[in-house]
């Protein structure tokens, strides 16, 4: 989809910088994944202190079954 949208001149200055990035494309489509994904954890987020962990049954190096 194409769109045209004015950005912070700066902020994409730091965001190219940081990332590595080689376009303001390409920081732009990263920023919008990051955000998906962080966004997207706020399910998980709720449920914290509410699951109780009851132990792993193996060992996670050997795949051992514990005792």
């Amino acid at each position: 989809m194409r769109s045209t949208i004015e950005i912070n001149s700066s902020l994409l200055r730091k965001a190219l910088k940081a990332t590595g990035l080689g376009s303001k494309r390409a920081v732009v489509e990263e920023g919008l994944r990051l955000l998906v994904k962080v966004k997207g954890q706020g399910g998980i987020r709720r449920l914290r202190g509410r699951v109780a962990f009851e132990g792993y049954d193996s060992d996670a190096k050997t795949g051992k079954q514990l005792q």
